[in-house]
């Protein structure tokens, strides 16, 4: 009888673990997240990636290939990720019931029973945690594996913008170097009409050193540019993983795309999708079960167990002096069986107190920090909506007026100085005019590109492109009149 209440104490401990061992859907769901990030980005825990995975990077590559490549490829953004991973697993290690206990006990002295002499003792036992707070604990860690989510999506937010500054830095140096080029070609050419013009007397020996002056200093630019090139490349190979004096071709051409996006729509995504927010939401989230389970350690924890002892014979006793008969002990080398029960006694309320007021305190810090990010954030944004568009307002500038203006002042006056009409000075300063105004035009272009990229940074998505409409972050402040 005693045999059969044990083995059913044993199925319904068996029983209980098996309950509270059972993973939630939202624990599932995160599980599930990570392996759709690994199988899309990652091979295994010990190689990220095969030379065939990575994208090819030539003269016909996009930002897109950059992209993929920083994403497959980046060490560090592969840290995050399984640091992710390995917060994540720790969520089934502390909802699960401790190990069960295992006793053996020899008896070096045998104890002598009236049904024999004791010899050996096995006892089994489980602690139970009070009700609520293994869940507790599996809530707390599953909070903190979703926050670490939010950083590994905040990282790779951070090593796209990256990619995206130095390639749209690149290009820029691209278009710099050609423009200057471009220049050195044309002062060349002038410097060559000098030489002509003073030979026949048609211009004063000024004139020509002028010319070799202006085109001294446009070599020197060229220089200047070109050396650029190498710590260009080298911070674009640092996000992509690759050494340093790799090369890299110059970008062809800077996306595009355009749309009307209100400032309000924009501070929405960026409250909803940043995921630096959303990581604070889930350490409030993890806090706030903290504090739950600070409440919880008032309640004692329960320990059941069963304690079998091994006992022998009985010594054979002495026989019946009148019938010769050996009289027999009853129950002579039982077993015996003991169930156990236990709890411990959570009698220092002082330090449970303290408990409970830290795990508030930590909560609240979290919601200031919250506050605090948030505010960080938007002001952000609208420093960089400003850059935004104090670029595009550059672009049709420069596109629209100033080159075009530029360009027709520096050809009248280069027509005057062939026919000796006006001042070598005039020309250098007609083509140093246009210069900067092209580079100006070209700097605005990568400022527009890089202002966009931390924009959808920030937001924590890309923003929805439309080919068949021009791109515009439409501003809620009235036009000045």
């Amino acid at each position: 009888m005693k045999v059969k209440q044990y083995m059913k104490f044993i199925v319904s401990s068996l029983a209980v673990t098996l309950i509270f061992g059972c993973a939630s859907s939202r624990e599932k769901q995160a599980f599930l997240d990570l392996a759709k990030v690994e199988k899309t980005q990652y091979v295994s825990e010990n190689h990220t990636y095969t030379p065939q995975n990575l994208p090819t990077l030539n003269e016909e590559s996009v930002i897109s290939d950059y992209l993929a490549y920083a994403a497959l490829n980046n060490p560090g953004l592969e840290a995050v990720f399984n640091r992710w991973k390995a917060t994540l697993l720790k969520v089934p290690q502390v909802r699960t019931l401790p190990d069960p206990n295992f006793t053996y006990a020899y008896f070096i002295k045998e104890v002598e029973t009236r049904v024999g002499p004791q010899r050996h003792k096995f006892e089994l036992s489980q602690m139970f945690p009070w009700y609520g707070k293994l869940t507790l604990k599996g809530n707390i860690a599953l909070e903190a594996a979703n926050a670490e989510g939010q950083r590994y999506q905040s990282e790779k937010l951070k090593l796209f913008f990256e990619v995206k500054d130095a390639y749209y830095e690149y290009y820029y140096l691209s278009r710099a170097i050609a423009t200057t080029e471009e220049h050195k070609r044309l002062i060349a050419y002038l410097e060559s009409v000098a030489r002509t013009n003073y030979s026949a007397g048609m211009t004063s020996y000024g004139d020509l050193i002028k010319a070799q002056v202006e085109l001294g200093k446009l070599e020197d630019s060229l220089l200047t540019l070109r050396d650029l090139r190498d710590p260009i490349t080298a911070k674009l190979n640092e996000a992509l993983n690759r050494p340093f004096n790799y090369s890299l071709p110059y970008p062809k051409v800077i996306p595009e795309e355009r749309m009307v996006i209100p400032d309000d729509q924009l501070l929405t995504w960026l409250k909803e999708s940043n995921p630096e927010l959303k990581a604070i939401d889930f350490t409030i989230a993890k806090e706030k079960a903290a504090i739950d389970l600070a409440r919880k350690e008032y309640f004692p924890n329960l320990t059941l167990g069963v304690e079998y002892i091994d006992t022998d014979n009985a010594l054979t006793p002495p026989a019946n002096p009148e019938t010769g008969e050996i009289p027999r002990v009853k129950d002579d080398g039982k077993d015996p069986v003991i169930a156990k029960f236990s709890i411990n006694l959570p009698i220092w309320h002082n330090k449970y107190r303290a408990g409970e007021k830290e795990a508030r305190l930590r909560h609240v810090a979290t919601l200031r920090e919250r506050s605090d990010r948030e505010n960080s954030l938007i002001a952000d944004l609208k420093m960089e909506l400003y850059n935004f568009r104090d670029a595009k307002r550059k672009i049709s500038l420069y596109r629209d007026t100033l080159v075009p203006k530029a360009k027709q002042s520096f050809n009248v006056i280069q027509k005057a100085f062939a026919a000796g009409k006006t001042d070598f000075l005039d020309v250098v300063d007609a083509e140093r005019t246009l210069l900067e105004f092209q580079l100006s035009f070209e700097r605005a272009l990568a400022n527009r590109a890089q202002r966009l990229a931390k924009i959808e940074e920030l937001i924590g998505k890309e923003i929805p492109r439309d080919e068949s409409s021009s791109f515009e972050i439409k501003s809620e402040q009235p036009e000045r009149e």
